[in-house]
């Protein structure tokens, strides 16, 4: 190690992103130094929900791969993770997204994924809550929760990593520039920050996607499984305005999270009266019993969306010793094992566990401009 380094790398951001980027570099042996300027972002905000989707080919080898990571180092993971292997319960409210439920079911199967379909008797069974009169569902058995907060600080607390607090004002290559003028370098710089990131490269494709969430009261546990409208897929989630699908999550305290909504075009994070009811107006379409409990806090986050919906993962093509770990969408907390996996290979050169091609920066920022 150059001793003039503050360290091996640099990693800026200390959500579940960069957590991940940085117990990945540092149990190769490197030291680490991630700079956290406190903003909180999407890990803090975010539902903590894992699951494999399959909108393109991509996005499914990403999602599978994770979730395979996440089962395998579920037994590492301190009880204040929250860790829980409670399945996605997509829900089909009629006939035609009970065909999507069946495409779905098949693109999953050949790829792997243990899943089953569910009739519409089947899912009562499962799941007694839910509105009468539901199509049935696809089951994802292997989809989990955790708490992601509490997942980030675990990986932070690895042998060979330092977190320092603070902002990093300015980018240069391997080198990053403090608030307060100092400079600080590195073998490698790594940009996990999230939105935040286009501060520091303007040049970034990346947009805010604001997120509303509501939590309730603790209760008797009524609900088993993650529970996601396949409207989520076939309407709501290609929506180019503000959008809201149900989306259930109990938690392992007794408690419901409620989502999900997206809105493009504002970074206001006040949580907007409209939008939560309307949010709140479709969940209970699904689960009637809803209407009968108590919210206890409602709060935004904001997502940071790549135009393709696939993160940039790997060397910034213009700017030598800096990489890029950003643009995950909803997704960060699912594939932050993925990603680590894929930026960790191609910074020691080495064949990554899935093709990495997808998730180039170059396919934004072009081709590289040094050797």
């Amino acid at each position: 190690m150059n001793r003039s380094h503050a360290a091996d790398v640099i990693v800026i951001g200390a959500g579940v992103i960069g957590a991940a980027c940085a117990q990945a570099l540092a149990r190769r042996g490197l030291q680490v130094l991630v700079l956290d300027a406190g903003l909180h972002g999407a890990t803090a905000a975010g539902m903590g929900h894992l699951l494999v989707l399959d909108d393109n080919p991509a996005e499914l080898a990403l999602s599978n791969h994770s979730l395979r990571r996440w089962r395998e180092q579920a037994a590492d993971l301190p009880e204040a993770c929250a860790y829980r292997s409670n399945g996605t319960l997509w829900l089909a409210a009629n006939a035609e997204e009970m065909a999507v439920a069946h495409s779905k079911f098949q693109n999953l199967q050949a790829q792997g994924v243990a899943c089953e379909l569910v009739g519409a008797s089947a899912l009562r069974q499962r799941e007694p809550e839910l509105s009468k009169g539901l199509e049935g569902g696809l089951l994802i058995n292997g989809d989990g929760i955790l708490y992601a907060p509490a997942t980030a600080s675990w990986m932070l607390d690895t042998p060979n990593i330092r977190q320092r607090r603070a902002r990093v004002i300015e980018v240069d290559g391997n080198r990053v520039r403090l608030d307060d003028g100092q400079w600080l370098s590195a073998e490698a710089v790594v940009l996990a920050n999230g939105i935040q990131a286009n501060e520091l490269c303007p040049e970034l494709p990346i947009e805010p996607k604001k997120g509303h969430l509501l939590i309730t009261d603790r209760y008797p546990a009524t609900v088993t499984h993650t529970l996601v409208e396949l409207g989520y897929v076939t309407s709501a989630h290609n929506a180019k305005g503000p959008s809201t699908a149900c989306n259930i999550q109990p938690r392992p305290t007794g408690q419901l999270f409620i989502g999900a909504s997206r809105q493009f075009g504002t970074t206001d994070p006040q949580v907007e009266g409209w939008m939560l009811a309307k949010m709140l107006k479709r969940a209970a379409q699904y689960m009637p019993g809803l209407a009968q409990l108590n919210g206890i806090r409602a709060w935004t986050g904001f997502r940071a969306a790549s135009p393709d919906g696939l993160p940039l993962v790997g060397q910034h093509p213009q700017r030598q010793g800096l990489w890029l770990a950003v643009g995950h969408e909803g997704l960060g907390v699912t594939t932050a094992p993925g990603t680590a996996d894929l930026l960790v290979a191609q910074l020691f050169n080495e064949t990554p566990p899935l093709a990495a091609q997808p998730y180039l920066p170059q396919r934004f920022l072009g081709e590289p401009a040094y050797a």
